[in-house]
């Protein structure tokens, strides 16, 4: 079962999605506010994740979504809020927050963790002299802190970031995960 939320009031829609094909475009009328509205079903299916969200969209995806090229994305797992996410990077500032409509941030997590600001912490993505990409972490700066690796980040620290590293925004974790080239 995927989730599909509304762009004018948020509210959700549960529908399964194993009962459609890839590249289908599906129609929605919200049941709160019955704004229409379309999603295309991905064309190349991923795996499941439980209470995985599939934001309402249209049929080209959003600007910048690069997972593919990048190979790298954040694995949010949230300690008691909510569920597990997959968030891919793109080139440049890659800015996380709690989710709050009308949020202008480029990687909303959704949660309902008090603990996270709307605006916590950046992941800025860029090639190294070397041509290698580089993952450089710092604070937005938020209320509660970010902390790499279980250590706080002062306002002006700028972390360079592994595959694998550990990031704790409030009570939610994150994780790098960086694809290896083959």
């Amino acid at each position: 079962m995927k989730k599909v939320r509304c762009p004018k009031c948020n509210s959700y829609t549960v529908f399964d999605e194993t009962r459609y094909q890839p590249g289908q475009r599906l129609v929605f009328v919200c049941s709160e506010c019955n704004k229409q509205f379309a999603i295309k079903i991905p064309a190349s299916p991923v795996p499941s994740k439980v209470g995985e969200s599939l934001e309402a969209a249209t049929d080209t995806p959003p600007k910048g979504e690069l997972e593919g090229a990048l190979g790298a994305s954040i694995i949010v797992v949230e300690n008691a809020f909510h569920y597990r996410q997959e968030i891919p990077l793109e080139m440049g500032d890659n800015v996380f927050g709690r989710y709050v409509h009308g949020t202008n941030i480029n990687k909303p997590i959704e949660t309902v963790d008090p603990s996270v600001d709307t605006r916590h912490c950046i992941i800025r993505v860029q090639k190294g002299k070397d041509g290698q990409l580089q993952y450089i972490l710092r604070d937005a700066p938020s209320g509660t802190g970010t902390f790499y690796m279980n250590d706080i980040l002062r306002d002006q620290d700028r972390i360079r970031l592994q595959d694998g590293a550990v990031i704790t925004i409030g009570a939610t974790t994150l994780i790098l995960k960086v694809k290896s080239e083959k």
